[in-house]
């Protein structure tokens, strides 16, 4: 009988406290979720437990998508707190919070809720959040706690992402360290509002306390620095500003869509992403910074970033640089000042001037008053001698309410479009210069002087007509068959004094060759003010290279990326012809992968580094700039190491510019790098965006492997690199590839595999298999499943000399004729 009766006591102790087994959405005081065990959402969108990121072996607790087969996770819990093993439990404690515990007495997360439930319950909802509510509130929605508040690195459809300023509540983005690791890096995402100051509220992408992206403010219409969010056939948007909460938030047009915004470390950017169900892939729809502009404060104070100007950086009108010989440089930092500085004592006669479509400068320093109207707001201004401009708060309509600034203007763009008017303080004998009395002296003047000025322009006209006819002649005598633009072009670009790069080059001594191009030796320098340049030395005995410097020059000159070297300037005096460079101490990365001591200095972390900066490079070359270009000879030689060993893409000669429908092109005079070239360029001439990714994809597999695409030969089977690869990725062996002084270092093995995966996809033989550099940007950034690569091109040395004969012997039905680069030394 005892022994029924503890039979009982068992069951009933069972039943009271029990272990969640089954698929359900919720748990209550008395049940517990164990490892191994899941919540799951009622429709089954959303599942809950424990899981193992990436390659580590830690467990922690979060949120991820139950209907995708590439396992996404949207929130975490234990972020920084991980478990070593599978004796983790959830359950609701005492105090009505969800504690997560180590071997059932370590507390390693608990939420925050102060108030007590009667019967606290733990819910997954369809939306992806998991609140804490109480089961006998009629008010389901009113929530104790929920993951919402607390976001991980991804904002999903109808979460807040904002300030409740009634609890003092922050919402904000924090980027995994890496793939393996949840724990926040440096680079969040934030809204700044300070509510005692009235501030403009703005939003903020932060590298450590550093400043890396600013949205700007929220206009009525759109963030001030992105005219280009407007509607779309995705997502509703709304962005809530009043005194209780500041907040963005976005909504489905089809709930059946899934995408989600993300911040994604490995890129630097914050990233909208949406399934594509077909392709079992996340695809890349939209990212922030999207071009060198969105770099916050590139211009420096008062300075205006202007993408399709180049430089991209100039002052405002009514500013001059406040350190010229920087400005000329290209060292934007100390920004402009005012031509007439602003004077306190005389600021009831100062004005503004109106500047039309900017982004709005930086509001970390402003004031906002929501009743204000613009002609008020002007007079608010002018009051306050520290107050340096204004605008309207909301501009739908005519505009309403009024916004201003004091001290320096930061972080500012201008746009072709959707910009907002921006109101600016100026000194009085500044606006005379506009005034009424001024035209009138000034058209006194005009008609005092038209009649010489009209023989001088005269004169001019005929001078250059002169010297173009001349400049033509030249150009044809070197024989230009294949020149896209007019020779006529004007450099746009600082131009150095001869004598001032012999000095600084010793007069081109040897020791100061750092290697030779397809058109010439580089060399390093030192100007006079200590600055350190690369000098591009153009031979004389090169046919072609007039041509190639003049679009090296003209191409650079409108290109600006971090990841792209800078052109400083160029010389053109006599038969020297000469292009002036940023140095870069760390040579080009051919010196270090396939050198056996170099390649030990570059580690996995630093070559993956590498692989994800030249593709953003390539991204901005095909996608982000203002000119669609085909560099159509990147390769490790001209892929440049700065300090950092941050890469940076180098020599344009050879690029062409495509337009804004244009897909590929066909040249009758094919020129790159033997082992590089796309199939279809080496044979046919056909260059495209595709046979640029195709290029990359030798590069990964060069970086990856530390061998040499070209001259590499298998003893056993007489395949290529692109061919022994393949036969590695079909076998299951691929990490066999890695290069051999990695083998000892600490890299992420699933990292290096979906690398060579990624490059095997960028090398396939048809250019329409190849993916986008964009596409191939956000592989490399996320975890999602990978289509299988198809057959590469120069499977076996056999296709490789058939490439190599076409140089020497072309197709009796192709007219083209090919020279192909064969150095690669810089």
């Amino acid at each position: 009988m005892a022994s029924f009766g503890n039979f009982v006591i068992a069951v009933m102790f069972l039943l009271l406290s029990h272990t969640v087994s089954d698929a359900i959405d919720s748990v209550d005081s008395s049940q517990s979720i164990r490892d191994g065990t899941t919540l799951v959402s009622k429709q089954g969108s959303f599942e809950f437990g424990f899981f193992t990121p990436g390659n580590s072996n830690n467990r922690y607790v979060g949120i991820w998508y139950k209907k995708i087969s590439v396992q996404t996770v949207v929130w975490v819990a234990n972020r920084c707190n991980p478990i070593n093993d599978s004796s983790g439990s959830l359950s609701i404690n005492s105090t009505g919070n969800l504690v997560l515990l180590y071997q059932n007495k370590t507390v390693v997360w608990s939420t925050n809720s102060s108030k007590q439930a009667r019967k606290p319950i733990v819910e997954l909802l369809d939306s992806g959040n998991l609140v804490l509510r109480d089961d006998e509130d009629r008010n389901a929605e009113n929530y104790l706690w929920q993951s919402f508040d607390y976001p991980s690195d991804t904002i999903l459809p109808n979460m807040k992402f904002g300030l409740d300023l009634r609890t003092g509540l922050k919402r904000h983005l924090s980027a995994w360290k890496s793939w393996d690791d949840p724990c926040p890096a440096d680079f969040t995402l934030t809204t700044e509002y300070d509510p005692q100051l009235h501030t403009f509220p703005d939003g903020y992408i932060w590298k450590g306390s550093a400043k890396f992206f600013r949205t700007g403010p929220w206009n009525g219409l759109r963030l001030s620095g992105s005219p280009e969010l407007r509607s779309n056939p995705l997502y509703n948007f709304t962005v809530v500003q009043n005194d209780n909460e500041v907040y963005f938030i976005y909504n489905l047009k089809n709930e059946s869509v899934i995408t989600r915004v993300t911040l994604n470390y490995t890129t630097r950017r914050r990233e909208r992403l949406t399934w594509i169900e077909a392709e079992q892939t996340w695809r890349l729809y939209s990212s922030l910074p999207k071009d060198d502009c969105d770099s916050y404060g590139v211009c420096g104070a008062h300075g205006n970033c202007m993408i399709d100007e180049s430089p991209i950086c100039q002052c405002l009108r009514r500013f001059k640089p406040t350190s010229q010989e920087k400005w000329n440089s290209m060292d934007w930092s100390d920004g402009c000042v005012r031509n007439n500085p602003l004077n306190c004592t005389e600021k009831n006669r100062d004005g503004f001037v109106k500047y039309s479509d900017l982004k709005v400068p930086d509001t970390t320093h402003s004031w906002v008053n929501k009743s204000m109207n613009l002609e008020e707001c002007r007079a608010k201004c002018l009051s306050n001698c520290s107050c340096t401009a204004y605008t309207n708060y909301d501009i739908r309509g005519q505009g309403s309410g009024c916004a201003i600034w004091f001290g320096d203007l930061m972080d500012i763009r201008q746009f072709s479009s959707g910009g907002q008017d921006l109101f600016i303080r100026m000194s009085h004998s500044e606006l005379d210069k506009g005034s009424a009395d001024y035209k009138r002296r000034a058209s006194v003047i005009v008609v005092a002087v038209i009649g010489g000025v009209s023989g001088m322009l005269l004169l001019v006209y005929c001078i250059r007509r002169r010297r173009s006819k001349d400049r033509n002649q030249t150009m044809s005598q070197n024989g230009d068959g294949d020149r896209d633009g007019d020779a006529d072009e004007d450099l746009e670009l600082p131009l150095f004094k001869l004598s001032s790069i012999t000095a600084a080059t010793d007069a081109f001594a040897l020791y100061n060759k750092l290697g030779e191009g397809g058109f010439g030796p580089v060399y390093r320098g030192k100007l006079e003010d200590g600055q350190e340049i690369a000098v591009k030395r153009l031979s004389i005995r090169s046919a072609q290279g007039v041509t190639e410097l003049r679009n090296e020059v003209k191409l650079i000159a409108k290109l600006q990326h971090r990841n792209l070297v800078k052109l400083l300037g160029c010389c053109i005096q006599g038969e020297e012809k000469l292009l002036v460079y940023e140095y870069m101490p760390n040579k080009s990365l051919d010196s270090f992968i396939f050198d056996q001591k170099q390649g030990k200095l570059l580690e996995w972390p630093k070559r993956f580094q590498i692989i994800c900066g030249v593709a953003r490079g390539l991204l901005y070359l095909h996608q982000d700039s203002r000119l669609r270009v085909i560099h159509r000879d990147l390769k490790a030689s001209n892929v440049l190491l700065d300090n950092d060993m941050n890469p940076k893409i180098s020599d344009f000669g050879l690029a062409r510019t495509f337009g804004a429908d244009q897909t590929e092109e066909k040249t009758n005079r094919v020129i790159g790098t033997y082992g590089y070239m796309a199939p279809e360029y080496a044979f046919d001439g056909l260059f495209s965006i595709k046979s640029d990714v195709f290029s990359f994809g030798i590069l990964v597999l060069e970086i990856v492997s530390g061998k040499k695409s070209r001259g590499f030969h298998h003893q056993n089977n007489g395949l290529t690199l692109i061919g022994h690869v393949w036969k590695l990725h079909r076998e299951g062996n691929s990490i066999e590839m890695l290069d051999k002084s990695l083998r000892v270092a600490d890299h992420n093995l699933k990292q290096v595999l979906r690398c060579i995966h990624v490059g095997l996809l960028c090398v396939q033989q048809s250019p329409v298999d190849r993916p986008n550099i964009s596409t191939v940007v956000a592989m490399l950034g996320s975890e999602s499943e990978l289509p299988q690569p198809k057959l590469p091109g120069y499977f076996t040395e056999m296709d490789a000399v058939k490439g190599d004969s076409s140089s020497t012997k072309p197709d009796l039905s192709s007219t083209n004729d090919m020279s192909i680069t064969l150095l690669e030394a810089r």
